[in-house]
C-alpha cells in the first residue's frame, strides 16, 4: 500500500462526501480517489518560449504517475519572462516572481492535501521558485526542467538571444545596419525552450541535478526533443517510489548537496544569479549558504565546460556529448563534488554516475587537466564599496582589474540612455544604483545595458557596478549584487560622478578612493529615496525582502 500522508484528509470518511462529490464531477472514480494524490505543478504559459512546452510535459508526468499507481492533479503557477521583461519597468517583477511561484505552489499543495509533487519549470525564476517550494513543503518531490531552446544560425554561427541584445549596442554604435539587426532578430530563437547558453535557466537545470532533485540527464534534452517526454513519465514514476519509501527533499538537499550545486555552476561558467538562488534554496532547507561559501567552492573548482556567454558552445552541445551527468562525472572523479548524497532516484550521486563516461572526441566538456581555468567562474568581491560583498562572473573575462572614474545613474533607464547616446567612454566605471531588492524594488537584471556596452566594443574597457543583478547572459567586467544596496544607505549610494573606483577581481576587492572623513560627511547628508511603489506586490516585496547576500528571501 502506497503512503497517503495527506490526501486521506480530503478523501476518507462520511464527512468527506462533499469533497468526493467534487472529485466525481471531474470524472474520478473510487479507484482514483483512494490512491495517492500527486500535484503536477508547471509554469506553463504563452508569455515566453521557455514555458511553452510545459503543458505537454506535465501531461507526460501525469501519465507516469497514473502508471505507477497514483492520481495526478495538474495545476499551473506564474512565470515571468526575463527576456521580455528586460530593459523596462517590467523587470522589477522578475525576482519577485520567484517568491510568488514558491508561495503559490505551497498554497495549492497545502489546500488540497496532495501527497507528493512533480514540478516542471522553464524560465529563470521558475526553476528556483519551484525547488524552494519543494524543500519548504518537504513532501516527496521530483523536479523537471522544461528544456533549452535550439540555437539560432546567423551567417554560419550558432547564436542566442544575447547576440540580439549585443546587436542593439552594435546598431547604436553604427556597427550593424537595420537589415542586419532584423536578420539576427529573426534567426536567434528558432524554437520553444529556455535561452540556449549557460545563462540562468540552464545553470539552474544543472544545479537541480547536482543537488539531487532531478533525474539524471533530465535537464539536458531540448524542449522540443521527444526524449524529454520520457523523462517526464519517469519523473511521475519516481515520485511514487519516493512516496513509497518516504524519501523527502530535506533528506536529499543537504549542505553537501548544496555544495554540489555551487560546484557545477562554477565549473560551467554559470550565472551569477546562483548567488541569489542557491542561498534561497538552502534557506528553505534550514542551511545557511554564504557568499564566502560560494567563493570557497568556486576557487577549488576548475572551469571544465566551454559554454556561452564566456565560451563557444550552447546547451544543445552539452546534450550531444552526454548531458549534465558527464559534467558531474568529471567533477566526481576528481573529488570536486560529494558522491554520497542521496538523489530522487533513491540512489547516491556516485551510484547514478557509475556508468557515465566523458567522451574523448569533443571539447565541450573537458577533463580537469585540460580545464579552461583552474578556478570556477564565480568570484566574490568585498571592500569599502561592498562591505556585504558583490559577485562577478569571471569566465571569459580578459581583464580582471580596472581603475576609473564613476559615472553614476540612479536607475537602469538613465544608464541605458547614456550608453545609447555613446556617452560611456573607455575607462569609465558605470554605477547603476537604487536597483537592489528593496530599492528597485525587485533587483532588475541589467542585460540590456551590459549587452549594449559589449556591442559597442567596450565590454572589457568599461566596468559596470550595480546593486541590481545581471542576466546569466552578461559578459565582461560586470559586478552585481553590491551590498548593502543604495536604498538602505549602502556606500554605492554615496558615490558621485568622478570618484575613482578600483576593482581587482583577482584579489577580490572593490573600493572607492575616498577618505573615511569623506564617507562620513556623505552619510550625514544621505536620505532614502521613494521607490515609487506604495501598494501591490512590489510594495509588499520591498517591505519584506532581505539583502542579496542572503538570497533576497522574504521574511
Amino acid at each position: 500500500m502506497i503512503n497517503r500522508p495527506r490526501s486521506v484528509e480530503v478523501t476518507d470518511g462520511p464527512e468527506r462526501a462533499p469533497q468526493r462529490a467534487f472529485f466525481r464531477s471531474m470524472g474520478l472514480t473510487d479507484a482514483d480517489i483512494y490512491k495517492p494524490w500527486v500535484g503536477i505543478a508547471s509554469t506553463w504559459n504563452q508569455a515566453t518560449p521557455c514555458n511553452l512546452t510545459l503543458d505537454r510535459q506535465a501531461k507526460a508526468a501525469a501519465e507516469g504517475v497514473r502508471k505507477a499507481g497514483g492520481t495526478p492533479r495538474e495545476f499551473v503557477t506564474i512565470a515571468v519572462s526575463d527576456g521580455i521583461a528586460m530593459g523596462h519597468q517590467g523587470m522589477k517583477a522578475s525576482l519577485v516572481s520567484r517568491e510568488v511561484i514558491a508561495d503559490s505552489i505551497e498554497l495549492m499543495m497545502h489546500a488540497h492535501r496532495y501527497d507528493a509533487l512533480v514540478g516542471l519549470a522553464g524560465c529563470d525564476k521558475s526553476l528556483p521558485g519551484t525547488l524552494m517550494a519543494m524543500i519548504r513543503l518537504n513532501l516527496p518531490s521530483v523536479f523537471v526542467y522544461g528544456g533549452t531552446i535550439l540555437p539560432g544560425k546567423f551567417r554560419g554561427k550558432d547564436v542566442t538571444i544575447v547576440d540580439v541584445y549585443e546587436g542593439v549596442g552594435s546598431h547604436a554604435a553604427g556597427k550593424m545596419s537595420d537589415a542586419d539587426l532584423k536578420e539576427l532578430e529573426c534567426a536567434a530563437c528558432p524554437s520553444a525552450g529556455s535561452c540556449g547558453g549557460q545563462f540562468t535557466a540552464n545553470t539552474m537545470a544543472c544545479v537541480a541535478e547536482a543537488i539531487g532533485m532531478a533525474l539524471p540527464g533530465s535537464g539536458s534534452p531540448p524542449a522540443v526533443e521527444t526524449a524529454r517526454d520520457q523523462f517526464c513519465v519517469q519523473a511521475g514514476g519516481a515520485v511514487i517510489s519516493l512516496l513509497e519509501h518516504n524519501l523527502r527533499p530535506r533528506e536529499i538537499v543537504t549542505r553537501e548537496a548544496i555544495e554540489n550545486g555551487v560546484a557545477i555552476a562554477a565549473a560551467t561558467g554559470g550565472s551569477t544569479n546562483i548567488a541569489l538562488h542557491l542561498p534561497a534554496i538552502a534557506h528553505e532547507a534550514g542551511i545557511k549558504l554564504t557568499l564566502d561559501d560560494i567563493e570557497r567552492i568556486s576557487n577549488r573548482t576548475p572551469t571544465i565546460a566551454d559554454l556561452k556567454p564566456g565560451g563557444r558552445y550552447v546547451a544543445l552541445d552539452v546534450y550531444r556529448v552526454g548531458g549534465i551527468p558527464v559534467i558531474l562525472k568529471v567533477l566526481l572523479d576528481n573529488g570536486l563534488i560529494h558522491g554520497d548524497c542521496l538523489t530522487v532516484t533513491g540512489k547516491t550521486m556516485r551510484e547514478n554516475l557509475k556508468d557515465v563516461k566523458l567522451p574523448g572526441d569533443q571539447d565541450v566538456v573537458l577533463p580537469v587537466d585540460k580545464a579552461l581555468s583552474r578556478h570556477g567562474g564565480l568570484k566574490i568581491l568585498k571592500g569599502n564599496l561592498a562591505p556585504e560583498g558583490c559577485v562577478i562572473k569571471t569566465t571569459g573575462v580578459k581583464k580582471l582589474k580596472h581603475r576609473g572614474p564613476a559615472k553614476c545613474f540612479d536607475c537602469e533607464e538613465d544608464a541605458m540612455k547614456a550608453v545609447q547616446e555613446l556617452k560611456i567612454k573607455p575607462g569609465d566605471v558605470v554605477v547603476v544604483r537604487y536597483e537592489g531588492p528593496k530599492g528597485g524594488p525587485g533587483m532588475r537584471e541589467m542585460l540590456a545595458v551590459t549587452a549594449a556596452i559589449a556591442g559597442q566594443g567596450l565590454g572589457y574597457d568599461v566596468c559596470l557596478i550595480t546593486d541590481g543583478r545581471f542576466s546569466g547572459g552578461t559578459r565582461g567586467l560586470c559586478i552585481g549584487h553590491v551590498g548593502p544596496e543604495a536604498q538602505v544607505g549602502g556606500p554605492i549610494g554615496l558615490l558621485r560622478d568622478g570618484d575613482m573606483v578600483r576593482v581587482d577581481a583577482e584579489l577580490g576587492t572593490i573600493d572607492a578612493e575616498l577618505s573615511e572623513e569623506e564617507w562620513t560627511a556623505r552619510r550625514a547628508s544621505w536620505k532614502p529615496r521613494n521607490n515609487g511603489y506604495d501598494r501591490g506586490a512590489l510594495a509588499k516585496y520591498a517591505k519584506l525582502v532581505g539583502p542579496a547576500c542572503h538570497g533576497a528571501v522574504t521574511h
